[in-house]
């Protein structure tokens, strides 16, 4: 993806800088495999997991920022960028609001959010209650060693994923299905998911079909081999299990994929109505 001379988004909180929780005890290979898991499916929060089971978080001094990381910040600004000239384009037009665009919170291993701890090890979310997005950057690592997801676009479009259901929440979204979501037993509440996660992959393709002229040979194939990499039945069998269509939250690695295809092929967000679909 062609960055250079975008502009980068002023809205990043970047908070790896401060004092605060650290990583705690590292977990490599397929042990981190199985935490990400953990967390992926359930929702809940493994930081414990990865401090070693010691009931607390490592208060660190502030520190200086890695090349690297400041590398992950820049790239991290500069997509966010191109997410709000999208946005502010094709939201007054395909859906008459103004838009209104999210912060960007970077942080490293472990921090706090109105909806919760957030940790490297649930990977990036969005939280509707402050209108922002949670990524550690370690994550972009995460995303290609462990979960065989390679590509800066790969990482571009974990992004755009986020910030998609940033746009689902300017439009009540995310509040309709989380009212549905009250009452409902676990496999409906659990396919209501599905169906929004798989917008946000719909909505993330047409935010890449609006950046083809910064697109390079081959970052199409990145993002499509990243969505069937996080799907959930590739996740459950990388950890040892056999999927279970029943708790899937985010929908198979065949429609992820092909959710953000359909995004990508037709630019419209008309065309990303999970609900309305009698296939996915």
């Amino acid at each position: 993806m062609r960055l250079k001379g975008l502009r980068p988004s002023r809205n990043i909180e970047d908070r790896r800088r401060s004092g605060g929780a650290g990583r705690g005890v590292g977990i490599g290979g397929a042990g981190l495999l199985v935490v990400l898991a953990i967390g992926y499916f359930t929702g809940i929060d493994v930081t414990p997991l990865l401090e070693g089971g010691q009931g607390g978080s490592v208060q660190t001094a502030p520190r200086d920022l890695s090349p690297e990381e400041q590398r992950a910040a820049d790239f991290s600004a500069r997509v966010l960028g191109s997410t709000e000239q999208v946005w502010s384009a094709i939201l007054p037009a395909q859906a008459d609001i103004a838009y209104t665009p999210p912060v960007l919170v970077l942080f490293s291993g472990v921090t706090r959010s109105p909806c919760g701890g957030a940790s490297g090890a649930t990977g990036p979310f969005y939280c509707p209650a402050d209108r922002k997005a949670y990524l550690d950057t370690e994550f972009f690592a995460t995303l290609g060693r462990d979960l065989g997801a390679r590509g800066d676009f790969a990482a571009a479009y974990v992004i755009a994923h986020e910030v998609a259901h940033h746009i689902q929440n300017e439009l009540g979204i995310l509040g309709a299905v989380s009212e549905a979501r009250q009452g409902s037993t676990e496999a409906r509440a659990n396919a209501l998911t599905v169906r929004l996660e798989l917008q946000a992959d719909c909505l993330s393709g047409v935010w890449a079909s609006a950046v083809d002229d910064l697109l390079e040979p081959g970052d199409i194939d990145e993002a499509l081999n990243a969505a069937r990499r996080i799907g959930d039945d590739h996740l459950q069998r990388q950890a040892g299990r056999v999927p279970q269509p029943h708790t899937f939250t985010h929908g198979t690695s065949e429609q992820r994929s092909r959710w953000f295809a359909r995004g990508y092929d037709r630019g419209q967000m008309g065309d990303c109505d999970t609900f309305a679909a009698d296939r996915l």
